[in-house]
Formats: C-alpha cells, structure tokens, sequence
C-alpha cells in the first residue's frame, strides 16, 4: 500500500476515443444450411422468426448470426385477404414492432411505417413488406461500420436456379450520407446494383432504394419488391416497390429440400408462414459481408516522477537493519525501482493498478513520466 501520493493537475490526464474493425463475412452456404443441412438453423415453435448459427445450433461452440423474419402493413397487397394466412397478425405485429423500435411514432401517437426515401412525411412511397435481418451483437460489436454493408441476393423466379440473375444490396454513400431521425441511433438507405444483366427499371435512385440499415441497432429491412419479378432472367423485369404484388409469376420456395410453389410473391405472404417466407430468402443469399466497429474509449494518465520524489520504498524489504538495503555508505544516493503504479480515488483508495514489464531504476539524479492508459 502506497504512503506517498501525489494528484494529478488537469493538463495529466487525456481522454481519447478509438474505433477499431472488423471483417464480418457470412457466406451463402451457412445461411442457407447447405453446409450443415438445416443444423445451423432453429426454428421455434411460435413461428415468429428463425435464428441463423454459424455451426449445428446444437454445438457448445456454436455461435448466433442473426435473426430473421418477415412483418408487413394491415394495408399491405400480402394482407388483402386475411382470412387466409393465420401468420397475418403476426406479420403485422412484427412489422408494428420493429417500425415502432426503429421508425417512431408521430405526433399523434401513431407508430410510423418505414418509408423509402426516410422522410416521414411524404406519403404513397412506404415499405409494405420487409424482411428484418437482426444481427448477433457478437459480431456487430457497437455497430456497423457505415459504407461496409455488401449483399449478394439471387434473383431468379426460379428457386432451383436463384443465382442465375443476382443484385447486390448495399449502402453505398452512407459514410457521410446517413440519416438520423431514428429512435435507434443512425441508419443508412440500401441500394440494388451491380445486376448481372441489364438494369431497366431501376435507374433512378428511389428506385433502386430496398430497404435500411439500422447501424447500432445491427438491423437491416429489406425490401420483399427484390424478389417480385417475372420469369425473364433479366432485371429489366424487376418492378419497384410500389409495384410490389401486382406480378402475377410462379414463385418457387425451396422448403426442406422440398419446392413449395405459390402463384407469386403476394400468394408466398398472403398464404406462407414466416418461416416459409425465412426459407426463400435464405435460399437466395450468396453472401453477406460487412465491419463491425468496437468503441474504446481511453483515458490517459501521465505520472511525471520529479527528481526529488519517489526515491524510496515503503516496501519492508527496502530496509535491512534500518538501514537502506541499496546504500553500502551513508553518502551513496538513495535508490529505488520502480515496478507497479497505483492510482487512487481521492479518499486515497486504489481503483487501479499498472505493472511495468521490468523496474525502473530512480535515484535523484533522473526524472521521468510513465504513461498510464485505461481502456473502458
């Protein structure tokens, strides 16, 4: 236990903030089971989501990628008729929810839909139907590092043949191009590029905008208007989201090794359950790539040791007969070595302590400053 203290003056101490990274890859093969079969994926029985793991769930070392599910509005083309999906209420108390955690209410109180280009205000261009991938903060850490976002969706109205027309989905200028006006901290808009033939219908930027990325909270929202297309290969048959529901295309969803055929992307969640809708997505991604962000936070200590302090031990050992143990005459200048630094509360009771990889020798003759950082 220390008997000398000395207090730090204000110019001591420095507080510094450092984001470190890192690369997040998920490939297709996990993500669709393929490699495990369907061990890596867990299913509940209430139906509401299905959680993605990078080995067989089962497995002590497995580890929890993300959540998925599907939410949609009462005014969605997928609940026109509801009577006929007893997954419709829960579609749209899921889309409720996660709109209501990361959205906001209005001024009346009204949970707000997710709208495309982020402005709450305009009407007619909203998210009716969305996909809602909840990533493991295992590996989003504090967040998604913005502009890093990358994935590569199968497009194909075929399911046996999903990557023969593929988009990547990304948020591309979200580094200094995000928005703010969410509950959940800051989040970016995802764009469809990169399409392996042709890009009619998607020139503009609204329409190419399918859905967002939610960077603290690690969710993404995507678009079900991805997958509504015609049986064309080629992208100049994708519709937009406001087009969502009106393709009237066989729709295939590879189901437990077993193709379930619905009319078209509105029939898949009009009459599919969530878990349908979770195995047609999973059976279209190719990979999914981003970087997670660690915030550390530091505070810097300099303990300046002056020529004239800490030249002797309050340790036992120190003295030998009363006398200095380093000293073989009284004219010798007192030495000390310095291995362990204490930092103390102003009620002088130790919070934290430093140990030096080797001790440092002081006697009155050396001055010098030992830098003290505390991660937190």
């Amino acid at each position: 236990m220390a008997t000398t203290f000395k207090t730090f003056l204000d110019d001591d101490i420095v507080s510094t903030r450092t984001l470190l990274h890192e690369n997040i890859p998920i490939t297709g093969t996990i993500v669709s089971s393929s490699l495990y079969t369907t061990a890596s994926i867990k299913s509940y029985g209430h139906g509401m989501f299905q959680s993605v793991y990078d080995y067989p769930y089962q497995s002590s070392s497995a580890n929890q990628l993300f959540d998925m599910t599907v939410g949609q509005t009462a005014d969605s083309p997928a609940s026109s008729s509801l009577t006929n999906d007893p997954y419709c209420k829960k579609k749209m108390n899921i889309y409720n929810q996660m709109a209501q955690i990361l959205v906001g209410h209005d001024t009346t109180g009204s949970v707000l839909n997710f709208d495309r280009d982020g402005d709450p205000a305009t009407s007619g261009d909203k998210f009716t139907s969305l996909f809602f991938l909840n990533f493991s903060r295992l590996i989003v850490k504090d967040e998604i590092k913005k502009g890093t976002f990358e994935m590569v969706l199968g497009v194909n109205s075929s399911s046996a043949e999903p990557f023969k027309a593929t988009c990547k989905v990304s948020d591309s200028n979200a580094t200094t191009n995000y928005k703010i006006n969410s509950p959940a901290g800051e989040y970016g808009v995802l764009y469809a590029s990169d399409f392996t033939s042709g890009s009619a219908g998607w020139t503009s930027e609204l329409s190419r905008t399918v859905g967002f990325i939610f960077y603290q909270a690690g969710v993404v929202a995507l678009s079900t208007a991805l997958f509504a297309q015609s049986s064309s290969n080629s992208p100049s048959s994708y519709v937009s989201a406001s087009q969502y529901g009106q393709m009237a295309n066989g729709y295939s969803v590879q189901l437990k090794g077993e193709t379930v055929n619905y009319a078209n992307v509105q029939k898949l969640f009009e009459s599919g359950s969530i878990n349908d809708a979770n195995f047609a997505l999973r059976n279209r991604v190719q990979n999914i790539v981003f970087n997670n962000t660690t915030e550390l936070n530091s505070s810097i200590h300099f303990c300046r040791i002056n020529h004239n302090e800490f030249n002797y031990s309050s340790n036992p050992t120190y003295l030998e007969n009363s006398k200095i143990r380093v000293k073989s005459k009284t004219s010798d200048a007192p030495v000390s070595y310095i291995t362990t630094v204490g930092l103390y509360s102003p009620d002088n009771e130790l919070l934290a302590v430093a140990k030096l990889s080797e001790p440092l020798k002081k006697d009155p003759t050396q001055e010098m400053i030992l830098r003290v950082r505390l991660d937190y």
